[in-house]
């Protein structure tokens, strides 16, 4: 089965086809933005096109819409770290196969992934009936805020450059939260810190 997996952070797209390429009868493809993806469909067959609700061009729903149209047989699902309950809601609602928040453990996306692309329907039941609380973390439970604001920025694949302006700090600053945090969760470089924030689901 061939996967597209449309987003415009180039860590998480990585990460995902990492964990995919361990699974057997699965083939990925990617693309950095919405016109690069709506180019691929055009051209080739795919059992499921995951695109992120947030990437250039996509705008919202609307891009879900016009990639569901369009000729061919594949399953369309939204991948988000951003959307609250009611984007997923109506994602769902619209026919997609799924809707995958980023928080999802690697092997939750996986799992996800494979059941979407056999032509099942995925609905992340605990994200559409969680409350608004905060559930502590033991791993938030390591790390000062600042420190936990970085590493989301790395978990959605931002630059160092981009995390320092999001927080309106300087980017040698950043450079030194980062070693702080990797000190403090045991590891050794942005992907793999990203990975260990993602599977115990911090994020």
């Amino acid at each position: 089965m061939r996967i597209l997996i449309a987003d415009d952070h180039d860590l998480l797209r990585d990460t995902l086809v990492m964990f995919l390429a361990s699974e057997a009868n699965l083939e990925t493809e990617t693309a950095a933005n919405f016109s690069e993806a709506e180019k691929l469909v055009a051209e080739q067959p795919f059992a499921l096109v995951l695109l992120d609700y947030g990437m250039p061009g996509m705008n919202g729903l609307s891009g879900l819409s016009r990639i569901m149209e369009m000729p061919g047989e594949h399953h369309v699902a939204i991948i988000s770290g951003t959307a609250d309950r009611e984007v997923a809601e109506q994602t769902l609602a619209a026919g997609a196969a799924g809707f995958l928040p980023k928080t999802l453990s690697a092997k939750s996306l996986v799992n996800a992934i494979r059941f979407m692309a056999m032509g099942e329907q995925y609905a992340p039941l605990d994200f559409l009936r969680a409350t608004e609380e905060t559930v502590a973390n033991p791993l938030a439970d390591k790390l000062s805020q600042r420190e936990i604001e970085v590493l989301q920025g790395l978990t959605e694949g931002k630059s160092n450059k981009e995390i320092a302006r999001d927080l309106d700090i300087r980017e040698p600053t950043v450079k030194l939260h980062m070693k702080t945090l990797y000190r403090k969760i045991g590891a050794s470089n942005r992907t793999q810190a990203a990975m260990i924030a993602r599977d115990q689901g911090l994020f």
